[in-house]
């Protein structure tokens, strides 16, 4: 990879990619688990992560993550094919994404357009993300605040079929707000498929419904991706 540009070489023209954007604190070996599925399917995978400070400090941490990760969509326009892969502060951190993006549609239209599906697990509102300090004590950054953002951010850019996972018994991503994710996507065009377990926790979806939650993501794969990713997909299942 060219340090400067962040263009990879030598990329197959075609080759899907999932953007795995991490729960704070996720452990390699955690994600591992979700990487697998995409690398068996014949994606490449890159990881984005944030860590508390990261997300406390927005000019330094979230905002600079996100002008480097759409400098590397930009710069490898051979991942023609992507899909967005999100666990609880992944959500805020790709709105991130979508607001530097719809800063210049001119510019990242073609970006967003190689975006053909979402995945949501555990989505968190930046206000329900415990991370130790009052919301109302973490520091501002003026007009472009990420906690003055609003949550439909992503809504108005990326318009990819979306699959979104939640458990009623989460209070860090809960039902009711995902809910209105949901809620306010269908009416802009965006087909949303919504699964809410009864007793599961944040970010434990596939632990505790494993089969149902593969099969939910491959079927989501399967409708908005590669038909060679269908045929793979029926054959994991």
């Amino acid at each position: 990879m060219d340090s400067k540009t962040l263009k990879l070489k030598n990329v197959p023209k075609g080759r899907p990619l999932a953007i795995i954007m991490a729960w704070l604190l996720a452990k390699p070996k955690q994600l591992k688990n979700y990487i697998d599925i995409y690398i068996n399917l014949g994606f490449d995978v890159i990881t984005i992560a944030t860590s508390p400070w990261q997300l406390l400090w927005p000019t330094k941490g979230t905002q600079m993550i996100a002008r480097d990760a759409v400098q590397f969509l930009e710069n490898n326009p051979n991942y023609s094919q992507l899909c967005i892969h999100g666990f609880s502060v992944g959500a805020y951190q790709f709105s991130e994404l979508m607001v530097i993006m719809s800063q210049d549609m001119e510019r990242y239209k073609p970006v967003l357009d190689r975006f053909q599906c979402q995945v949501w697990d555990s989505a968190a509102d930046i206000t329900e993300i415990p991370i130790g300090i009052p919301y109302e004590d973490i520091p501002q950054s003026g007009n472009n605040s990420l906690y003055a953002r609003k949550s439909n951010v992503p809504f108005d850019s990326c318009k990819s079929s979306a699959l979104i996972l939640v458990s009623e018994n989460d209070l860090i991503g809960p039902t009711k707000s995902n809910l209105e994710v949901k809620n306010n996507w269908e009416p802009a065009g965006i087909k949303v498929t919504f699964k809410s377990w009864e007793k599961s926790g944040h970010v434990t979806h596939m632990i505790h419904h494993k089969e149902e939650y593969i099969g939910l993501l491959y079927k989501h794969l399967e409708e908005n991706m590669l038909e060679q990713l269908a045929l793979k997909a029926r054959a994991k299942l």
